[in-house]
């Protein structure tokens, strides 16, 4: 016959190809197939030839069960031929002889197909014995590939294969195969093959055709599942074995055994083989390409593959599975077709000749190298031999193999260590150097014979062996060799001293590793007191208040003197000639914006040839001072420079001409001590003149006493640091910037220097003294100490009101604000605030008329008609009126009264009678006329009252007006009437009549009834109870009621909400008459105890369905209270993947049967899933079953008869009693397993009931038998296949009604789960619309803010603009700010925007050249327009928000018709819902950054917008200030014009 065979194809082994299995077909393997690699096995891989294991072994073949074994022993086949050859006998006692012993079936029969005479030869088992196992024994280890057996009789009900690689010790399975195999073996799965390893069940090698020459074929590795590396652990373990095991454990016996269970029975039913190939090769891992006989191992055989391998590639052993010795420096491993993996000699250079692998070391090389030398010589040690013992080093002169390369070390005793063992090698990346030996810790050199550096005074007795220098390292000059190695000595840097070189000297301090060693204490000359610091921190010793390393820094609270610290106001001198008038103080206000060049209050007016006499006691240092005059002219006439005469007899006399500098210093300086009173003496007169001129003033600011510097300390001698000094005070104008006010803004440096000067005149900083009612803090400015003032507040220690203010206290001073028409100048009193009036004018301010006039200046007497004496003094508006009057000018009567009070009208006011007088109790009218007319009075009434005479109650008001005491008050109606309305309630007893807003009762104060809420706040709503979940009896008409208060509606049982529109937690079947039922949810099975409240779906856990989860999930079968299993069911065999939940059993299509229609049915042939019909006579037999059926549903119907009856037709009584007893004893014998004696009472009970049952026909002619029959060897015959009796009908039906049960249960099942997926998905689909209307809401609402936003921003472009074109705008601003316009980008960040507007701001500052701004703009009118026009692009691009928030509404138009299509297409629901689910939620992201970054850009615009507001009112003021400026610089131009040259004598005092 021809089979399929897997052998290994040498030819395909150039490509790569995996060595272990190709398939090919119709091939006979007769011998041992040739190595197929070209190269041998030089390159890479080579194998041994693959053949049957079978041949030559047959001595290793062994089978449990052999027939004939003990003698000759019958057996029948199963057969329909009417002839008689159907037993025949079995002899093995003897191997089989095609002459001699053929009936002779030993299993070594099954290594060969047929015999010489071209006969057929098998093997084959005693009969009716199930559990049979063929062992092949192996002398070696081998790879097996396949295995083939071609079976005589039926093939097994159910087989395993197995494999032992350890010669038996243990066996692991390969495949199981089975008829049925979830009943025969239901641990093993039955699935397809996934993992090339799995142990699985097969069904297709056990049906019971063809009933002959059957094969079972088993491939170790599939074709079918790719194996990624062929020589993997894994594989290789797959296919070693060493034996292999076949286990025969089910025999198919056609139901007979079921009948009867007789030995003779069983004759047809044993195992037989007729072939058995188990397909392998010899196991080299690839580093043989031939095998040889084993050891003891006799055969040869032809075809016989041998099991030791001719190793290659420095390989050896039975299996090449290890090196040869001395090749042990790569790991052992199969050879691969692209590396042979040869094991390489080991490396011992020529010193050992035995070696090991060591897989760390091979680890540790990076699977370089792995070799480790045994017994090294010639003083060697190491892995390769290849370093030094100890006490030898390695002589680098010396080749590595050279015996003699290894020298003894040479170290001196006193700076060695460990004996004198030195470096076995030169390894400069781990600092060993050959030779070198271990120094003691301070020691150097090759032989340890010098200190190191650091280190003197080598000796044999310290351990150390030097002891250490002890420089500190930051002050000596080489860090190699700080000291001398025999003295110690260190060497300091250039200001270190000391013997270790750890200390500075004076004047320096930190010693450090800086070039120098330490650093200049470099205090401050005038701060501290001398040079010194203190070495650690460098702290200088400093004056009193003076802080910081250097004491260059002020202690708060305290400032430094400036250089005209000591200056004398002149408003505080006295005249030279107190007699005569000629001086006097002129206050000069402080405005803002001007600038104040003076100090103090103002000046003094000096008349000429008048002076002023200062007093100075305060001197705080001795030394020369220069005298510094600060003035400002104030003369019209012009004089010569002539010498200007002493007019007294002074101590020293000075003489200066005064010029327009506004100030002047004296040509020498004079020496001033402490604790003296000096009174200086100035007289100003004009030159050359003999009189005085009577309109000649000058004005004189203070006298200023400047020190000598350079007389001080620091300052004095031709030291550099003095020098340097010197040259700075010059360099940078320290003294000038001193000379007149204001003071310019110093430079650091002189602000240094003037500290210190400071300090040395005051013996430290000065305390600041601020007045704390007048300054802001207690701290002042460093340098002069200006306290920080309130407004209104002057002084260096704010402790006096500015000119023109008044009223010094906590809040500073208040502005005089004298009226300039009603005072005579602008100073008050500096308490009060009183301005000095001129005649007429009266008030602090002087900006009032005197009592009883008005109209400030131009004052004209009060007019009122002779009712007041007073009027308002703006309006002249009369005030307190009397006699009932009121206006103006007291011209009307009061409200309450009537009449013409005007005077000379001879009339006056008279009370309203509405009804009664004004403070009678009974007045309801605030007001009346007289209707000339009608003669009437016609009252104005109060509010709810009405008529001529106010005596009627207004429409919204009850009450009895028209009596005295009675009067009209609001009806009571929660203000839920109409006030208007004349019939809302009833005029006398306040019943309200029409309640409005929904409410009711006698004060409309409640709801109507259907509604609920606050009626006092007109809040009555419509209850809005849910008409399905509220009591029926609390609705009608389609609408319920609820609570008037809360609104709450009174709900079924188990449904809850305000509005009665959920069901409560744990509950379902909204809706329904009796509220909402328990949702039930399995407490294991569920996540939780919550449903779904329409469907009542629970929320199961995975593996778990159903209403409740009490059942298996879709696609799963069991008792979910046990475990749930996969139905597996086969796609193109099965109606569909739901199978039965109960069995598991899969519905099936025509021609599929099997527990998951993955097999053909019967009446079908062909491998599944290729069924075909049997030929139409199968009809016929189905026929003659249906025939079975209809008379076994007779038979129920006739023993359900019985049973209801309780009459057994033809049967006695005693022949029942009998019956029940032998049924008794039957379950004794039972119970105690006496099996011949059970067969035998049956046998007597089936006589006995054969005259009453129905069979085919007599014993001896049916086959079938019946009750009592019995065959020629005395056998029980009754049923069988093909019978058509009692027994083989009934169990066919019953088998059959119970298929038919499952299958419609699990329809069922699957008809309520597709019901329920389809509920869901509907909700699912109903869901997602609603998000995504939510969503097109929302999009539609980000529209209109968009274009509301592009309205404003149009606006905002408007606005630019006007600016653009507004006259008084410089081109240059206009540059910038359409500028800053262009480069706005929608959105902007903050930082930007901000930006943008403080620039604005910088140009709104720079806008002071008016008058050029006048004479350019017409210039460049031509640009700003070109500027215009960009700016009008960003208008442009400001309105493509709009398009954004079009495509965005494009988007959700997108999203709502997917959602359409989801609808439609329930089979894509799921896939659609994510989908939308993952649209809507992008598109309200984007919305969100949208929105934020809108709102953003409208702030900034606004900020902007309020720039440019400001941008305008900026442009205007500077149009005024530049108008003011021009005045004041013509004033300026006019003042000049009249200066003129003064002579100042100055006479100095000292006084005792």
């Amino acid at each position: 016959f021809m089979t399929s065979i897997f052998f290994t194809d040498y030819s395909l082994q150039s490509e790569n190809v995996p060595w272990f299995s190709f398939p090919l077909s119709a091939l006979s393997v007769v011998g041992q197939q040739l190595p197929s690699s070209p190269h041998g096995c030089m390159e890479g891989s080579c194998y041994p030839a693959t053949g049957n294991l079978l041949i030559g072994r047959a001595i290793n073949l062994t089978a449990t069960s052999t027939c004939g074994l003990h003698g000759p022993e019958h057996y029948c086949i199963v057969s329909h031929l009417q002839d008689s050859d159907k037993c025949f006998s079995c002899d093995s006692r003897q191997p089989y002889n095609p002459y001699y012993h053929r009936h002779s079936h030993r299993v070594e029969n099954v290594i060969q197909l047929k015999d010489r005479n071209e006969d057929f030869t098998w093997w084959q088992s005693v009969n009716g014995v199930c559990g049979v196992s063929i062992k092949l024994n192996l002398e070696a280890e081998f790879h097996f590939t396949h295995l083939i057996m071609k079976f005589k009789t039926f093939r097994p009900a159910a087989m395993l294969i197995e494999r032992s690689s350890d010669f038996g010790h243990s066996w692991r399975p390969y495949r199981y195969f089975a008829y049925n195999c979830t009943r025969t073996f239901p641990r093993i799965p039955a699935h397809a093959l996934h993992l090339i390893n799995d142990v699985i069940c097969e069904e297709r090698y056990s049906d019971i055709e063809p009933s002959t020459e059957g094969e079972v074929i088993y491939k170790v590795l599939d074709p079918a599942i790719h194996v990624r590396d062929p020589y993997s652990l894994e594989i290789q373990e797959l296919l070693r074995i060493t034996n292999l095991r076949i286990n025969f454990t089910k025999l198919h016996t056609l139901g007979d055994n079921l009948l009867d269970r007789r030995s003779d029975v069983l004759q047809k039913y044993y195992y037989a083989l007729y072939e058995l190939v188990v397909r392998g090769s010899c196991f080299c891992y690839g580093h043989a390409s031939e095998c040889a006989p084993v050891p003891g191992v006799e055969a040869r055989d032809s075809g016989m593959i041998h099991g030791r391998c001719v190793c290659k590639h420095n390989t050896e052993g039975l299996n090449c599975e290890h090196c040869r010795d001395f090749h042990h420096d790569m790991p052992w491993s199969p050879a691969q077709p692209d590396n042979p993996h040869t094991c390489r000699e080991c490396n011992c250079n020529g010193h050992s000749s035995e070696c090991h692998f060591d897989m760390a070391v091979y680890l540790a090389t990076g699977n370089t190298s792995g070799g480790v030398c045994d017994d090294c010589l010639h003083n060697t040690m190491g892995r390769n031999c290849e370093m030094c013992k100890p006490f030898y080093y390695q002589d680098p002169s010396r080749d590595i193999r050279d015996p003699g390369v290894c020298t003894a070390c040479d170290c001196d005793p006193v700076g060695s260590m460990e004996g004198g063992v030195c470096d076995s090698h030169t390894d400069l990346d781990m600092g060993m150097i050959g030779g070198q030996c271990r120094c003691k810790p301070n020691v150097k050199g090759a032989r340890c014979d010098d200190c190191k550096e650091g280190f003197y005074g080598l000796s044999q007795n310290d351990p150390q062996g030097c002891q250490p220098c002890n420089c500190d390292p930051r002050g000596i000059i080489m860090l190699g060799t700080p000291c001398d190695q025999i003295s110690g000595d260190c060497s300091c840097k250039r200001y270190v001293t000391g013997r270790y070189c750890n200390q500075c000297l004076p004047e320096y301090w930190g010693l450090s590793n800086d070039l120098a060693g330490c650093r200049a204490c470099t205090c401050d000359f005038g701060g501290a007191y001398n040079n010194r610091c203190t070495v650690e921190n460098g702290q200088c010793e400093c004056r009193s208040h003076l802080i910081g390393r250097q004491c260059s820094d002020v202690q708060p609270g305290y400032f430094c003197a400036a250089l005209d610290y000591y200056k004398y106001e002149a408003e505080d001198a006295i005249p030279f000639d107190v007699l005569m008038p000629d001086v006097r103080s002129v206050h000069r206000q402080r405005s803002q914006g001007h600038t104040v060049t003076w100090t103090g209050p103002g000046f003094a007016r000096v008349k000429d040839g008048a002076g002023l006499v200062f007093s100075i006691d305060n001197i705080p240092y001795a030394m020369e001072y220069d005298i510094i005059i600060r003035y400002e002219p104030e003369v019209h006439f012009t004089v010569q420079e002539v010498p200007c005469l002493p007019q007294c007899i002074i101590h020293q006399v000075l003489h200066r001409t005064l010029y327009t500098d506004q100030y002047v210093k004296m040509p020498r300086p004079f020496c001033f001590e402490p604790s003296n009173r000096y009174v200086v003496a100035i007289r100003f007169q004009r030159h050359g003149v003999s009189q005085r001129h009577l309109t000649a003033f000058i004005l004189v600011d203070s006298l200023v006493l400047t020190p000598i510097y350079t007389e001080l300390p620091g300052f004095q001698g031709n030291d550099p640091a003095a020098e340097e000094h010197r040259d700075e005070m010059v360099r940078y104008m320290c003294m000038d910037s001193f000379m007149a006010t204001p003071m310019p803004l110093l430079a650091e440096m002189c602000t240094k220097l003037i500290c210190s000067i400071s300090a040395i005149l005051h013996e430290g900083a000065l305390q600041c003294q601020c007045d704390p009612q007048g300054s802001l803090s207690a701290e002042c400015d460093r340098i002069g100490g200006q306290c920080h003032c309130k407004p209104n507040v002057i002084g260096r220690r704010c402790d006096q009101c500015a000119p023109g203010t008044y009223g010094f206290g906590q809040y500073g001073c208040t502005a005089c604000d004298c009226h300039s028409q009603g005072s005579v100048g602008h100073q008050c009193d500096p308490g009060t605030g009183q301005c000095p009036c001129r005649q007429g004018a009266s008030g602090r301010q002087c900006s009032d008329c005197q009592p009883g006039q008005w109209g400030f200046p131009s004052c004209r007497q009060c007019e009122c008609n002779g009712h007041a004496d007073h009027c308002h003094p703006q309006t002249g508006q009369c005030q307190s009126c009397r006699d009932y009057t009121d206006g103006p000018l007291c011209d009307r009567c009061v409200n309450g009264f009537f009449g013409n009070p005007v005077l000379g009208s001879g009339d006056h006011c008279r009370p309203c009678p509405c009804p009664g007088n004004p403070g009678s109790g009974h007045s309801h009218g605030d007001s009346c006329q007289a209707d000339h007319a009608s003669n009437q009075i016609l009252c104005n009434c109060n509010p709810g009252y009405k008529g001529n005479r106010c005596d009627l109650c207004a429409p919204g008001y009850y009450g009895n007006p028209e009596h005295p005491g009675g009067q009209c008050r609001p009806c009571q109606c929660s203000g839920n009437i109409d006030t208007e309305d004349p019939g809302s309630c009833d005029p006398r007893t306040g019943q309200c009549l029409r309640c409005l807003y929904n409410t009711d009762g006698s004060s409309c104060s409640n709801c109507k009834h259907g509604y609920y809420g606050n009626a006092l706040v007109q809040d009555c709503r419509r209850c809005t109870c849910v008409t399905a979940g509220t009591q029926q009896s609390y609705c009608s008409g389609g609408h319920c009621h609820c609570d008037s208060q809360t609104g709450a509606c009174p709900c079924r049982d188990n449904v809850v909400g305000d509005n009665c529109d959920q069901c409560a937690p744990e509950h379902w079947n909204f809706g329904t008459d009796t509220g909402c039922e328990r949702c039930g949810c399995h407490p294991q099975h569920a996540t939780g105890p919550h449903c779904n409240m329409f469907s009542g779906q629970c929320h199961c856990r995975q593996g778990f369905g159903g209403r409740q989860c009490t059942e298996c999930e879709q696609f799963h079968w069991g008792d979910p209270r046990v475990q749930c299993e996969e139905c597996n069911c086969h796609p193109l065999g099965s109606e569909s993947a739901q199978c039965d939940r109960v069995t598991g059993a899969c519905e099936c299509r025509t021609g599929a049967s099997g527990l998951r229609c993955d097999s053909c049915d019967r009446g079908f042939s062909g491998a599944f899933p290729k069924c075909i019909p049997c030929h139409p006579c199968f009809e016929l037999w189905d026929d003659t079953v249906c025939t079975i059926r209809q008379e076994l549903e007779r038979i129920r119907r006739e023993v359900q008869r019985i049973l209801e009856s309780g009459e057994i037709p033809g049967v006695e009584d005693r022949r029942i009693h009998e019956l029940e007893e032998k049924l008794a004893r039957l379950r004794d014998l039972i119970q105690d397993g006496d099996k011949d004696r059970i067969h035998q009472l049956i046998g007597q009970s089936i006589d006995d009931l054969s005259a009453n049952s129905s069979s085919n026909g007599t014993c001896p002619n049916s086959p079938c038998g019946g009750a009592g029959c019995r065959d020629s060897d005395g056998q029980r015959v009754c049923g069988g296949d093909g019978c058509n009796g009692t027994v083989s009908a009934s169990l066919k039906g019953l088998k059959y009604a119970d298929d038919v049960t499952n299958n419609l249960t699990a329809a069922s099942d699957d008809l309520q789960r597709v019901t329920k997926k389809l509920q869901d998905i509907a909700m699912l689909t109903q869901d997602v619309k609603n998000q995504a209307m939510d969503t097109l809401d929302k999009a539609q609402k980000k529209k209109d803010l968009f274009e509301n936003s592009n309205k404003k921003l149009k606006e905002f472009i408007k606005k630019i603009k006007e600016f653009l074109t507004v006259e008084g705008a410089d081109p240059e601003s206009i540059e910038k700010v359409a500028l800053q316009v262009l480069a706005i980008s929608l959105p902007v960040n903050r930082t930007t925007l901000d930006s943008v507007v403080q620039q604005i701001k910088d140009s709104i500052n720079n806008l002071t050249d008016i008058e050029g701004v006048f004479n350019n703009t017409a210039e460049q009118l031509r640009q700003a327009k070109e500027l215009l026009n960009r700016a009008k692009d960003v208008k442009t691009r400001a309105e493509g928000v709009k398009d954004t928030a079009n495509m965005t509404k494009q988007a959700l138009d997108s999203s709502e018709m997917a959602i359409q299509k989801a609808a439609e297409a329930l089979d894509q629901a799921l896939k659609n819902l994510n989908s939308t689910k993952n649209s809507t939620a992008m598109v309200e992201e984007k919305l969100k950054d949208l929105e934020a970054m809108q709102m953003d850009s409208m702030m900034r615009l606004a900020n902007l917008s309020r720039g440019i507001d400001e941008l305008k009112s900026k442009t205007d003021q500077n149009r005024e200030m530049a108008q003011d400026a021009t005045n004041q610089a013509q004033n300026a131009t006019l003042e000049a014009l009249g200066l003129e040259e003064v002579c100042v004598c100055v006479c100095v005092y000292v006084c005792a």
